[in-house]
């Protein structure tokens, strides 16, 4: 679906190229999460693949089309939630009215079905700018998903909803998901969306440092208490001892720890490179 191939892109000469000859590959059909350290490039890679960025060599394609064409077949098939936004001065009505005939496939009854998931009620009188952050970012969410985009991008969508709302957030991506669909999430709230992933994509500027899916993990990677003899591509002190990423045994599964995945992957590049390019 996604295809960056060697993407050069730097936002002034005097800070240098955020990438260099940066090539990734993101299908139809999964759950990713892209997670990266503070400036390693999260947010500008979503800006490059929806076309909002120029890169200064090389090429962002969905589909086989230059997203930076921003032709209207390409962008009426992903949708944008970014982390921060602005809601005009309108009723939920109203903007539904505005903005749905810019996406084909948008639909009302999914839109009331995702306001219900989050408990925002049936009234599309609402004005949007009465609403708290959390609740904006509610209906803007049940907006973009019932767009029923082919591509769904989001930067820190949990930022701002409480506890039960990320519960409904999960059921929503649960919900809207399909074999025929993309959906990104970036965040550094990993413990929010671990359990609704189903690949994982880690990068470091130009490098990626991983990009497989859950089960690739599960088959190469154990998250456990260390046990005698154990060899760890990274450690976490615990107060009930330190548990460890480390190279699976035959046979061995055990859930993934998202954060202790990102941290090996950041402390131990090379090993996690070998390990997720050799069959074992």
């Amino acid at each position: 679906m996604f295809n960056f191939n060697q993407i050069s892109f730097g936002y002034n000469k005097r800070t240098g190229n955020l990438f260099q000859d940066f090539s990734l590959e993101l299908n139809a059909g999964n759950v990713y999460g892209l997670l990266g350290k503070n400036g390693a490039g999260k947010s500008t890679l979503i800006y490059l693949m929806t076309g909002l960025l120029t890169p200064q060599s090389g090429e962002v394609l969905f589909d086989g089309e230059n997203v930076r064409r921003r032709l209207p077949q390409t962008m009426s098939d992903i949708f944008l939630v970014p982390e921060e936004f602005e809601l005009p001065r309108l009723s939920i009505k109203q903007y539904v009215s505005i903005n749905s005939p810019f996406y084909p496939r948008f639909s009302m009854e999914d839109m009331q079905r995702y306001l219900d998931i989050f408990e925002m009620g049936s009234d599309m009188d609402l004005k949007l700018h009465s609403l708290s952050m959390g609740q904006k970012k509610k209906v803007f969410m049940a907006f973009a998903f019932a767009t029923n985009t082919r591509a769904l991008i989001m930067d820190e969508p949990t930022n701002g909803l409480d506890i039960p709302s990320k519960s409904q957030f999960r059921k929503l991506v649960t919900t809207g998901m399909n074999d025929d669909k993309l959906m990104l999430i970036s965040t550094h709230q990993v413990r929010d969306i671990s359990d609704i992933l189903d690949h994982v994509t880690i990068i470091d500027q130009s490098r990626v440092l991983l990009n497989t899916s859950f089960a690739d993990v599960m088959s190469k990677i154990a998250f456990r208490p260390l046990k005698e003899g154990d060899q760890p591509l990274f450690v976490l002190q615990s107060p009930f001892g330190p548990l460890g990423a480390i190279r699976a045994q035959e046979g061995e599964e055990t859930k993934v720890d998202l954060e202790m995945l990102f941290n090996a992957a950041l402390q131990n590049p090379v090993a996690i490179n070998q390990l997720f390019t050799t069959q074992k």
